[in-house]
């Protein structure tokens, strides 16, 4: 689809020439756009500037290689699983063209107008000469992507006849016969095939002219288009290597190939699912959009997030999941934002101004999340609840390392204490902040653990308290410190 990118919308006004001789008044030249993005790349890179802003887990790794490549000129694959990045970091590529470039009025290929290469074009100078309109195009439509499909065929790359031109009465070897396809619309941009290895192989060389030769052939028409384009593609490493699908002449004509990676540190993966993970249906304003509910933006306190971090990686890393599938980052976000979703439904039932999510609404994850998958055991029936207890498993062992990793050394006796006696607290999607913390009274080094949970001191709200309070019993039980009872939404801690 082209023209959808991650660029920001325009920061400054399109330059003021309008003419073909205006244009060439100021001096312009034509730059290829390798050339181009080699220039901004070397640019960004000489100021200490991040060259692809928003590649998380990244910056040591994948995007050295990319930045070679790319100064190299090189058409480049990224490969990697589901959910690494590659699409992300295809589209962050066109950041990397200028911000505007002037283009023939009217021109289906982009054309420079002073380096004209169709037709058309040539034909519109011939006539117009420096009163050739002139018009500017923004680098977030120099970018043309197309997901290879078993349908995708020659035309919608490449071109074909048009039959109602040619039933206009121009014969059939008049070039503006010609229906462009997306490969020669992105002229002068960044044009991206995901998942190339779907793409059938008798498709996949209407593709080696486009990498070689830098030109177009459409059906015998002796039509030399020399277009200029960085071509990207995707895939994942299984079919590119294994599987044979991508014809042997189109690997060998890819200057470069890049090997793309889940987030490497736990570090990096809480700063992605920070970076990317978001409530769709919260406005602006921190209003939700559904419904007559005024509830705020929910909040996801800081050990919450490391849960689903760490759930995530035990997740890709256990013998049941299928490792030549992964499992994609998008898993890790999908969760977050469930566990916001459970939060802001609990506080409109429980009535409480200000959602903050809570141990209680990690559970959410598991149901949603198991279709995000593959486990090992293909043959299983798809209605077996084991696959659904060992996400449970994997969930608590997620939440116990994270007790561990934030309140080790933290002396939690006086909050045990409460319970010597034979009391208990009851917790759940019912209960909320203030009656949770009321069962409790006054309690011991509060304070240090909203600290060691990263809560800023002006921000230890009941819900902050609550959460921090919920987050210590679970860990108390997980490290069989305390009892658990749960039944249904009811969780009930003793001694």
């Amino acid at each position: 689809m082209a023209g959808v990118t991650d660029s920001p919308a325009p920061a400054s006004p399109s330059p003021a020439p309008t003419t073909l001789g205006d244009l060439r008044a100021t001096g312009a030249t034509p730059v290829p756009v390798k050339a181009e993005i080699r220039a901004n790349l070397l640019a960004r890179l000489a100021a200490g500037e991040p060259t692809l802003p928003g590649m998380v887990g990244f910056e040591d790794t994948v995007l050295p290689e990319v930045e070679r490549a790319l100064i190299a000129g090189h058409d480049l694959v990224l490969l990697g699983e589901r959910g690494q990045g590659k699409t992300r970091l295809i589209r962050t590529l066109v950041g990397l063209l200028d911000e505007w470039t002037p283009v023939l009025v009217g021109s289906e290929l982009n054309e420079h107008p002073l380096a004209p290469i169709s037709v058309w074009a040539h034909r519109q100078i011939a006539e117009h000469g420096d009163a050739t309109p002139v018009g500017w195009l923004h680098r977030s439509e120099r970018f043309g992507e197309k997901l290879a499909t078993p349908d995708t065929s020659v035309g919608d790359l490449i071109g074909d006849v048009d039959p109602i031109k040619v039933a206009e009465g121009r014969t059939l070897g008049d070039p503006e016969t010609v229906h462009y396809g997306l490969v020669p619309r992105t002229n002068r941009g960044v044009f991206s095939v995901n998942e190339l290895p779907d793409l059938a192989e008798r498709i996949q060389v209407a593709l080696l002219n486009v990498l070689e030769e830098r030109d177009i052939q459409i059906r015998g028409y002796r039509v030399r288009l020399p277009l200029d384009l960085l071509l990207v593609a995707s895939a994942n490493p299984e079919d590119y290597t294994n599987r044979g699908r991508i014809i042997t002449p189109l690997k060998d004509r890819f200057g470069a190939e890049v090997r793309t990676h889940y987030p490497i540190e736990l570090a990096d993966e809480i700063r992605l699912l920070q970076q990317e993970a978001h409530t769709s249906w919260v406005g602006a304003d921190g209003a939700v959009r559904a419904g007559d509910a005024a509830l705020a933006t929910p909040v996801i306190p800081a050990h919450l997030v490391e849960i689903v971090a760490r759930f995530t990686r035990l997740v890709r890393e256990s013998s049941h999941v299928d490792q030549r599938s992964g499992v994609s980052a998008r898993f890790a976000i999908a969760g977050l934002e469930t566990v916001a979703a459970s939060a802001v439904r609990r506080a409109a039932v429980a009535g409480e101004s200000r959602p903050v999510a809570r141990v209680v609404d990690l559970p959410s994850i598991v149901p949603a999340s198991r279709g995000k998958v593959e486990f090992a055991d293909a043959g299983a029936d798809p209605d077996d609840d084991r696959e659904l207890e060992l996400l449970e498993h994997l969930l608590r062992q997620a939440t116990a390392q994270t007790f561990r990793a934030r309140c080790a050394g933290l002396d939690l006796t006086g909050l045990q204490e409460h319970f010597t006696g034979g009391e208990t607290v009851e917790s759940g999607e019912l209960v909320p902040a203030p009656a949770l913390l009321g069962q409790l009274g006054t309690i011991p080094k509060l304070a240090e653990l909203l600290g060691r949970l990263g809560v800023p001191e002006g921000d230890q709200s009941a819900e902050q308290a609550a959460a921090a309070v919920e987050f210590a019993l679970e860990g108390l039980y997980l490290t069989r410190r305390l009892a658990k009872d749960t039944d249904g939404g009811r969780t009930v801690y003793g001694a």
